[in-house]
């Protein structure tokens, strides 16, 4: 007997995302590994095919060019950050209760939000604003590095690098890796990701955002407002600038997983998870996040990992080992109450099959 998807059940799931009242568009992939079984779908604004910005899902591509780079030779993961800038550059960027401490963060700091560098994007300033807060009332800008360091510095940091059991998500410590890529390749972060990444998997819809007058990508919604920030996308490759389509996220998801970039069994290097409490409430290890999943949710049959990473602007990209599920779309809601929504679709699918009734059999 030849399993197949319930058709009915993943039209009824993907209808169900769009019931959220933050959700205008939803798309919804799911494969298994093999991808024997596939299914895409969406409701709403959206097409399944749609381009639409991935956001922080951008960050699994600098987790896997890290990795990469460090299977080369290139760099190592308890290497200073110092190492990669020029003296100088990075001067006081964290000096907490009089100590500088910036020379002792190291790429694993950045990558696993342990660095204690605060948030340019969430981390209130004087005023009690957020860079966010311009961003989403539509005030588009560009946030380089340059400029992102210049406003960190005047920002307390939130703990000293490393501290134990400490973790809190700041994209300014993606900005950072993205410079330590470029200066390590000699290219930029964009022609880098195309070359290694997306030429390499025949991505033709997925690509770093540059050109500000590209409006193929789908509109993004604040609460109910559509927002469009092409100057600032552009200038965040490294933190979430990426554009694709769930088709295209999903073949980028499973190569993540499946060893494509770097050994498989450095996944597990990954998992030293820390609980994030803000934005949302997640699990982060290494360049990976995980989703916190409260056992009541499925008493009997208990979920455990989903792994893979959220977006601010609702793309998703997780796996689901036990069921070897993969899971890529958008809710396309920035606010992050649209969030929800795809979250209950995984679990709801994942359940589905734990159960049987994901799947139906023909002879």
């Amino acid at each position: 007997m030849e399993k197949t998807l319930n058709q009915t059940l993943l039209t009824s799931v993907i209808q169900n995302m769009t019931n959220n009242r933050h959700v205008y568009g939803a798309i919804l992939c799911v494969e298994n590994g093999d991808s024997s079984i596939s299914w895409s779908g969406a409701a709403g604004e959206l097409n399944k095919d749609d381009r639409y910005f991935i956001a922080s899902v951008t960050k699994l591509c600098i987790t896997a060019m890290i990795l990469m780079l460090r299977n080369e030779g290139h760099l190592k993961l308890d290497d200073k950050i110092t190492k990669y800038f020029s003296e100088g550059y990075l001067n006081k960027l964290h000096v907490l209760k009089g100590i500088d401490y910036t020379d002792q963060i190291t790429i694993t700091h950045l990558l696993s939000n342990t660095s204690g560098i605060p948030d340019y994007f969430s981390h209130k300033q004087a005023n009690g604003k957020t860079a966010a807060d311009d961003l989403f009332g539509g005030k588009d800008e560009p946030w380089p590095l340059e400029r992102t360091l210049d406003h960190v510095k005047n920002m307390t940091p939130n703990f000293s690098p490393g501290q134990k059991g400490r973790a809190r998500y700041s994209d300014t410590n993606f900005q950072l890796l993205g410079r330590i890529i470029e200066k390590i390749t000699g290219k930029d972060l964009a022609d880098i990701f195309k070359e290694r990444i997306f030429d390499i998997l025949k991505l033709t819809n997925t690509y770093a955002y540059r050109d500000v007058n590209d409006d193929s990508p789908a509109k993004m919604y604040y609460k109910k407002h559509k927002l469009h920030l092409p100057k600032f996308i552009a200038s965040v490759t490294a933190e979430g600038g990426v554009v694709s389509t769930a088709p295209e996220l999903m073949i980028f998801l499973k190569a993540f997983f499946n060893g494509r970039f770097f050994p498989k069994e450095d996944l597990e290097e990954l998992k030293r998870w820390n609980l994030i409490w803000f934005p949302g409430q997640f699990y982060f290890g290494i360049g990976l996040e995980k989703l916190w999943t409260p056992r009541f949710i499925s008493p009997l049959k208990p979920i455990r990992e989903i792994i893979g990473c959220w977006g601010q602007s609702g793309a998703f990209a997780f796996h689901h080992p036990d069921t070897d599920l993969y899971f890529t779309g958008t809710v396309n809601q920035l606010s992050g109450f649209g969030h929800s929504a795809a979250y209950k679709a995984m679990i709801s699918i994942i359940k589905s099959a734990h159960s049987g009734i994901l799947y139906t059999k023909s002879p």
